[in-house]
């Protein structure tokens, strides 16, 4: 079993800053892929950043070159990094970790980018 808990969420303004943090707790090893998603209202829930062994990463075409994802094996830690926020990033994001074929999520931060 695997526990996810997020932070970091919060209302900033269009062209501000946030780092949202997922701290795992359990069954979790460093070579666990871990990532976000995030979901808008009425809309899908989308992959924003992943995270594999070997520190190779991933990220969604509309976060590419705003957002950075990091890990720290140390605190078993997920971080996601995100600068130059636009409204459209306003979305309830999810962290999740991937562990002997299951996959866990965490309950969610928000995020409001205003106008």
């Amino acid at each position: 079993q695997v526990q996810l808990v997020e932070s970091g969420g919060g209302l900033v303004q269009a062209g501000g800053s946030l780092r949202l943090s997922c701290v795992a707790s359990g069954s979790i090893f460093s070579m666990n892929p871990m990532g976000w998603f995030r979901q808008a209202p009425g809309k899908q829930r989308e992959l924003v950043a992943g995270i594999i062994s070997g520190g190779i990463r991933n990220y969604a075409d509309a976060v590419k070159g705003r957002s950075t994802i990091s890990r720290d094996n140390a605190k078993n830690t997920v971080y996601l990094q995100m600068n130059n926020l636009k409204p459209e990033d306003t979305a309830v994001y999810y962290c999740y970790a991937d562990q002997m074929g299951n996959r866990y999520w965490g309950q969610g931060t928000q995020v409001t980018v205003s106008s």
